[in-house]
């Protein structure tokens, strides 16, 4: 980390976006894409940190298919705020593939962008053997070496004698070696995946769905060793959130949403009203609540005061949330009135500057040495 961005002890952690590019039932892919991108710009002059898209594939529900494209047109869309993957999966992907993107996307944003990667399926069996012949869900060791593949194509770093000792991502730090290159980001919900972040001396992200926190981020931490990319151990912890105005419309929401997850997956949203909004039976009721009980709901000042007491229980120093309910207004509202209520630094309202140049927020986890 650099001295001027170590994140201070005792102040509430950084707060950022995960955005899971939402379809609403009758809407469209077309319309969540273009409100990912409003959504993003809000986010930067509500003060957030980053701005970070989510990969799915074969998810009537869910845009996000493409990060890298997304990311591109966003960062291109705002000024200041970091735009990243969380994440992209890696085995459905060629480790070159995705440097060559990042590269490109590092090339045009420098400084700006974040590459996160993952190994969760992110696709049914038959859409990930459509993507990529071979990407059956990778044992630990291969999981491993397909990281290993993708930093050192990010930082032409092969040994002499290796298969791919000659080949250089374009654009990549071997043709511009003082360019630098995006951050590489660990996603994990389990232990195993946080030690792979901690012995790679990586930037680990938790994602609070239905695991315990404690423990995979205890894991990280006792087997960190410090890198070129960080000193330091650094813990970004991802929660769900759901909040409005008051907290019976935050649950309403909630709920919906939820019931729309366990009845029929990654469908599109339908509005919360009627039997959208209740459980059928006793059994269905009990599946919500364990659903809901992974999120945390409520009015803005609440769910703020949540995450603050979440990432100070584990040490974290960044909290990255995300909205998945019905409707663009109600999921761009959640966002602002916990911003608001978190203490985030609004961004001055002011045109970019002229030439294209772009402000840059310093950042911890930007190479600068490759």
């Amino acid at each position: 980390m650099t001295g001027t961005d170590v994140h201070p002890a005792g102040s509430p952690a950084r707060l950022s976006i995960l955005d899971q590019a939402t379809i609403d039932a009758g809407s469209s892919a077309a319309r969540s894409l273009t409100a990912a991108t409003e959504l993003a710009r809000h986010a930067e002059t509500w003060g957030c940190h980053r701005f970070w898209v989510a990969e799915h594939h074969g998810a009537p529900g869910l845009a996000g298919s493409a990060p890298a494209v997304l990311i591109a047109h966003i960062a291109a869309l705002t000024r200041t705020i970091r735009v990243g993957s969380g994440g992209v999966m890696l085995p459905l992907h060629a480790p070159l593939a995705i440097a060559e993107q990042f590269g490109t996307l590092h090339a045009l944003h420098p400084g700006r962008i974040d590459l996160g990667v993952g190994r969760g399926p992110g696709a049914d069996p038959v859409t990930a053997a459509a993507l990529r012949r071979d990407a059956a869900a990778p044992a630990g060791d291969e999981y491993a070496r397909q990281l290993a593949e993708l930093t050192q194509f990010l930082d032409a770093s092969f040994p002499p004698g290796h298969r791919y000792a000659t080949v250089r991502a374009q654009p990549g730090t071997a043709h511009n070696p003082g360019a630098g290159r995006p951050p590489l980001w660990l996603l994990s919900t389990s232990e195993g995946g946080a030690r792979l972040a901690g012995q790679l001396g990586l930037p680990y992200v938790f994602l609070r769905h239905a695991s315990r926190t404690g423990p995979a981020i205890e894991a990280y931490r006792a087997v960190f060793r410090p890198s070129a990319v960080l000193a330091e151990p650094y813990v970004m912890l991802a929660v769900n959130v759901v909040a409005a105005e008051q907290e019976q419309h935050a649950r309403l929401l909630a709920c919906a949403a939820g019931l729309a997850v366990l009845r029929s997956g990654s469908r599109p949203l339908p509005a919360p009203t009627g039997s959208a909004s209740r459980p059928r039976d006793p059994a269905e009721e009990e599946r919500l609540q364990e659903w809901l009980s992974h999120r945390v709901i409520g009015e803005g000042t609440h769910v703020a005061a949540q995450l603050k007491h979440l990432g100070a229980a584990v040490g974290a120093d960044e909290v990255m949330i995300s909205c998945h309910v019905h409707g663009d207004a109600n999921r761009r509202r959640s966002y602002e009135l916990i911003a608001r209520a978190y203490g985030v630094t609004p961004l001055p309202r002011s045109p970019a500057p002229p030439g294209g140049d772009r402000p840059i927020t310093p950042d911890p986890l930007v190479r600068t040495d490759v």
